[in-house]
Formats: C-alpha cells, sequence, structure tokens
C-alpha cells in the first residue's frame, strides 16, 4: 500500500513539475513577444529614417532562424511556388529552356527535349532581349523565372538575337515535368543504371518503373546513383529502400523532442528486385534521403556503397502553415537508419564563438554493426565500402567554367558541325582541343592557383616580419617560375579540360540525355561498380565485412581503394 501511495504522490508531482514548466515557458513566450513587438513599433514610429516594416520583420526572422541550422526556414507566399518546386513538386508550366547570364546578358544555355522551347526551335545561344516585350536588361533572375513560367496554355514571346538577327519565337507554355529520374539503362558489361536526381513526388513509383523496366534485360547488377542528389521526402526514400528489400524490415527511425515526432519506418510492399546484386554511388554531394537510402540498404547489407563520404544531413524538416499564405520548414528531429547510427556531420546545437557549426568530435563518433555484423559509424555521413579518389577540377578549368568560356565554343561548335555520331562514344580531336585553346586567346583567363595563393601568403609573413630583403629575389623568381608554369595550363589540364568541353558540345545534340551517356566513358565510380559485379567473391567479401571502413581515430582495416 505505501508503495502504491509513493507511486501516486511521484506521479502527482511529476504532473505538477510537468505543469509549472508548461506554463513557465509559456510566461517567457508571452513576456519576450510583448518585448519584440513593442521594440517593432517603437523603431517603426521612431527612427530616424524611414523604415519598411515588412522588411524589418523579415530581417529579424531570418536572424532568429539563422541561429539554428540552415534548414530551418521562413517562405513567405511570394516563395511558395519556388519552394513546392524545390522540395516538393516536380511540375511546373514554362517553355523548358534554361538561361545563363554573362556579361550582364541573358542566354539560352539548355533546352529540354520535346518542350516547348525545344519544338519552337530555340537554341542553345539564343541571347533573349525581351520577354512579353519586356526589356529584361537589368533584371534579377527571380523576375526572369516569373516572366518565362506561366500557366499551362498560355504564350509568351521571345525576341531573340541570333547570330546577329533579331527573331520574335510565340511559344506555348506547358506543364514541365522535372523527373526524379533522369535516366535509366543497361551500360555495358550487363549492368543495369539508375540516376535518381531527387526524392520529390513519385520518385518511388519512377525508380520503381525503371527497375521493372531493367530487370526484363535480366542483369548482372543494378547501380542506384545518388551522387549530387541533395535529398527530399523521406517517405520516397523508405519506398526506394522497399524496393530491394523484404516487407516489414525497419529502414530508418525519427527521433524528435517531441514524442509525436517519434516515428518508425518499415517497408510495407513485397520487394522488385531482391536477388540482383545491388549498387549505391554517392558523393559528397548526397545528402538527407539520398543519405538514408544509402545508410539503410548498407546496414541491411543489400548493397556495396561506392564513392565518397556522403554529406552528413540526419535531420529531418517538417512544414507548418503559418498567417497570410505564408510557412515555416522546421527541423524537428534527426534520422537514425536500421544499425541505430545517425550520420549528422554538423553539431548546430553547440556553435563556435563565430556562430559557425563544427563537426562532431571524433570521440562522439560511436560504432554499430550492420544486419550481418559490419561495423559502421555514426556521424560525418555514410561512409562508403569502396572509395573512389574524387575528380577534382584543376583553377583554369574553374575560372573558365565560371565565365563560361565553354559556353560560345560548344555553340559555334554545334554550327560548324550540324550532326555527330553517336552520344555514348563521342569526343573531340586534337585539331578541335587546339581550335578551342586558340578562341581563348582574346579571353581574360587570369586566375590564381593555390601556389600562387601561398606564395602571396608567404609575401605577406616575409613582409610581416621584415625579411622581404633577404628573399625577394627567390620570391621574385619563384613567382617568374609559377607564371610560365600557368601558360602550359592548357597542356597539362588537357583530359580535364576536354572533358568539360565534350559535356557542353554533345548536349547541344543530344540534350540531357547524350550528356549523361557521354559522361560514362570517363565515369570511375561506374567502372568500380562493374568491377565489382565481375568480382563476386569481393562483393561477398564486403558484405561479409572484411572490408571495413576506415574512419579517422579508429582503429579499423582500411576499406577498398579504387584511384
Amino acid at each position: 500500500m505505501k508503495k502504491i501511495k509513493y507511486l501516486i504522490i511521484t506521479a502527482v508531482s511529476g504532473i505538477a513539475i510537468l505543469s509549472f514548466s508548461f506554463k513557465e515557458d509559456l510566461f517567457l513566450v508571452s513576456k519576450n513577444l510583448d518585448i519584440f513587438a513593442s521594440l517593432y513599433k517603437e523603431i517603426n514610429i521612431n527612427y530616424v529614417d524611414e523604415t519598411s516594416a515588412p522588411e524589418l520583420m523579415r530581417t529579424g526572422i531570418d536572424a532568429m532562424l539563422e541561429s539554428l541550422d540552415p534548414y530551418t526556414e521562413y517562405v513567405p507566399e511570394s516563395e511558395i511556388e519556388d519552394y513546392k518546386l524545390k522540395y516538393v513538386s516536380t511540375q511546373y508550366g514554362g517553355i523548358g529552356a534554361g538561361t545563363v547570364i554573362i556579361d550582364g546578358k541573358l542566354f539560352v544555355n539548355e533546352v529540354s527535349e520535346g518542350y516547348a522551347a525545344n519544338k519552337s526551335d530555340v537554341k542553345a545561344g539564343d541571347q533573349i532581349i525581351k520577354i512579353n516585350n519586356i526589356e529584361i536588361k537589368g533584371k534579377e533572375r527571380g523576375q526572369i523565372s516569373q516572366l518565362l513560367r506561366g500557366p499551362k496554355g498560355t504564350a509568351v514571346d521571345l525576341t531573340i538575337n541570333r547570330d546577329g538577327k533579331e527573331l520574335v519565337k510565340k511559344i506555348i507554355r506547358e506543364e514541365i515535368k522535372q523527373p526524379n529520374v533522369s535516366y535509366f539503362g543497361m551500360v555495358g558489361d550487363g549492368v543495369g543504371y539508375i540516376k535518381l536526381d531527387k526524392f520529390l513526388e513519385n520518385s518511388g513509383q519512377e525508380v520503381k518503373d525503371a527497375l521493372l523496366t531493367l530487370n526484363k534485360e535480366n542483369p548482372k547488377g543494378i547501380v542506384l546513383d545518388l551522387r549530387n542528389n541533395g535529398g527530399g521526402i523521406l517517405q520516397e526514400a523508405v519506398k526506394i529502400v522497399n524496393l530491394f528489400v523484404n516487407k516489414d524490415l525497419l529502414v530508418v527511425t525519427q527521433k524528435g523532442k517531441n514524442a509525436e515526432k517519434t516515428i518508425s519506418y518499415k517497408t510495407q510492399f513485397p520487394p522488385v528486385s531482391m536477388a540482383v546484386p545491388l549498387v549505391v554511388l554517392v558523393n559528397n554531394n548526397s545528402a538527407s534521403a539520398s543519405e538514408i537510402v544509402a545508410g539503410s540498404l548498407q546496414d541491411l547489407d543489400r548493397a556495396i556503397v561506392i564513392g565518397q563520404r556522403s554529406y552528413g544531413k540526419g535531420l529531418v524538416q517538417q512544414t507548418f502553415n503559418l498567417p497570410y499564405n505564408s510557412l515555416v520548414k522546421v527541423t524537428v528531429a534527426k534520422y537514425y537508419t536500421p544499425s541505430g547510427r545517425c550520420i549528422q556531420k554538423l553539431d548546430y546545437s553547440h556553435k563556435n564563438a563565430d556562430g559557425v557549426a563544427e563537426r562532431f568530435a571524433d570521440s562522439t563518433i560511436t560504432m554499430y554493426q550492420t544486419k550481418a555484423g559490419r561495423n559502421v559509424y555514426s556521424g560525418n555521413g555514410v561512409y562508403p565500402d569502396i572509395v573512389v579518389e574524387a575528380a577534382k577540377l584543376s583553377p583554369i578549368t574553374i575560372t573558365m567554367l565560371n565565365k563560361s568560356m565553354f559556353f560560345n565554343y560548344a555553340n559555334q561548335y554545334k554550327k560548324d558541325k550540324p550532326s555527330v555520331a553517336s552520344a555514348k562514344t563521342f569526343q573531340i580531336t586534337d585539331a578541335d582541343y587546339a581550335a578551342f585553346a586558340n578562341s581563348l586567346a582574346d579571353k581574360d583567363l587570369s586566375y590564381q592557383s593555390r601556389t600562387e595563393r601561398l606564395l602571396t601568403e608567404l609575401r605577406y609573413e616575409a613582409d610581416k616580419e621584415n625579411k622581404t630583403a633577404e628573399v625577394k629575389a627567390d620570391l621574385e623568381s619563384l613567382k617568374n617560375k609559377l607564371t610560365s608554369a600557368k601558360k602550359a595550363d592548357l597542356a597539362n589540364h588537357k583530359s580535364e579540360i576536354k572533358r568539360v568541353l565534350e559535356t557542353q558540345i554533345v548536349s547541344r545534340y543530344f540534350y540531357e540525355k547524350g550528356r549523361i551517356e557521354q559522361s560514362f566513358q570517363y565515369d570511375k565510380e561506374l567502372n568500380a561498380a562493374k568491377l565489382v559485379f565481375n568480382n563476386q567473391p569481393q562483393m561477398l567479401a564486403i558484405l561479409k565485412g572484411d572490408g571495413n571502413y576506415k574512419v579517422i581515430g579508429k582503429p579499423v582495416k582500411e576499406s577498398t581503394t579504387i584511384d
């Protein structure tokens, strides 16, 4: 009886404490809202210059949310449509053309095959002068998008400049659907390939449709490419995992501060492809839902992950409606893969003195085990089973990309050569490359290499220590050598520049599909997947845990690496 009384008293006390805590929270919220509203009023009434109430409030909202994490954001009514296109839907009314601003001028840089712009013979390289007779010079990107987009079936007039001639194109807007699966097909060696770009509405069904088509070819293996996929809808990730594993298996658990935000997601249907060997490709830009798929399939020992360590976003967001047709997207939980690990890389709850979130310390990294007993680790993203060194662009290539130097040459190449044989085998010749290099003669190709930056820092340190006179001759000699070396960069980085140039050119003929197919020639991660499918003992050894991870600060075996 005493025990029962004690339990009752404890329970009542707990309720009282919770009630007090809740009232205290409400009081603090009310108190600070009063302070904020009063401050807002006084500034509007008394500040020496005119102020904009909406701008002040937006600044306050953005500053408040910035103190949390980059994924918690406010979306006003004016930005709702862009928000939906980015995070929810893949459809909008438009013409099916991408644009780029070069030297203050707006150009078409990409046309989607089969859509309105393509049907109206709009081409990459066309300069857009007016949209519906409205001059676009000086307009911002958002304004241009609003002019181009509109309801399906409505007309938009484009005034374009092509080779010095002014043309007017009347284009009927149509529903533009950007598929989640941008490409799928057989890629040689009996391997099926699915490239998934995002996890928006219907992505699970798109992957399923692609998988069913590929299964008819009896592939020896399937590659699911999640590189540069920033994620999307969590439930779509669960559906995609379900395509490859049995029903009633745990895929992911989200855990939040509030009990109602703690949810476990399990597979609900029989798999579509249970037995075919599977490889998932990831890189540093594979995030969120991509990491749920890669991490879950890894934890369930269903797939081998190849590439580079993923981004490390282990957070879940949910949207809440606000007054006046606005909304807020709030981080409500962290997610955990089947082994129990959270792959969140940055610690937003403990920022440094500058307000910057840093990586979780190595000492906080915890080891977990997959279904078959392989070691996996929390924090810092999903680490691949087979690491392929990431391709890094040189400063000269980055400069040429930033200055759109490939753009004009690709357009001219298409004019000079109306057709090329095949996207899959397309390569430019040495003569083509020489012509491209010559086209840069009058262009500003100035850039600073990493070595030059270090030399500048060295000169600065020498000045601080009053040693410039002693090392001046050496510094000048090194500067001259670096200048000479830069002149040879077009030759030294030929293979890299050539690949980027080919990507631009092939898209003029075969659009996005051709660009993807042409890239397979140089795809080290895809080649690594093919090698794995042709080496069953290696695949089985990895899945059994014979090839474990290399994690900083952890005494574990080296992972397989392909350079």
